[in-house]
């Protein structure tokens, strides 16, 4: 398994300012109508019934690239700073109340990565995507799970973190 692929920022000190962690400053990094669009857009778009019309809201108006006959859950939170980073193949499904994240603030810096989910993934209710991880194609992450590194195609993969469990190309041949 790759580890992730993460842009790092460190925040220099400043003179004469008290230090103080990076999300406490998040407006001078993100333009802070971007993120009120996007968290607007997401509280609405969360309970939405309709599976077209949640992909369409999310593809034209926050940028996410989603395949055909992809369904995403109730109550599934997309990344409010960069939603744009996110990938989701053709008919995969994204369980209930799973996170998919492409940042992470951290006390003396923040990360970005893009996330990538390959075509006909299943991602099981309660899970975790970290930035900068890719799921491969065929894949199955449990439930309550979070994925911290990179997944392989055909595997089914639980816990936390994430592990790779068994095959699941090979349980097919068989």
């Amino acid at each position: 398994m790759e580890t992730r692929r993460l842009y790092v920022y460190r925040l220099p000190e400043q003179a004469g300012k008290e230090p103080c962690n990076p999300l406490y400053r998040l407006y001078e990094t993100m333009p802070f109508f971007r993120v009120l669009k996007a968290v607007l857009i997401q509280r609405i778009i969360r309970i939405c019934p309709s599976l077209s019309l949640k992909n369409t809201i999310y593809r034209r108006l926050l940028g996410v690239q989603i395949g055909a006959h992809t369904a995403i859950a109730l109550d599934v939170t997309l990344d409010v700073l960069r939603p744009d980073w996110i990938s989701i193949g053709r008919n995969c499904v994204i369980g209930f109340r799973t996170t998919i994240l492409t940042h992470e603030y951290l006390v003396r810096e923040y990360r970005f990565g893009r996330v990538a989910i390959g075509d006909e993934v299943m991602i099981g209710a309660n899970s975790t995507i970290l930035a900068g991880v890719s799921i491969g194609d065929g894949s199955v992450i449990g439930a309550g799970s979070v994925v911290t590194t990179d997944i392989p195609p055909g595997v089914f993969a639980a816990g936390v973190p994430a592990r790779i469990v068994r095959s699941l190309t090979a349980a097919r041949t068989e």
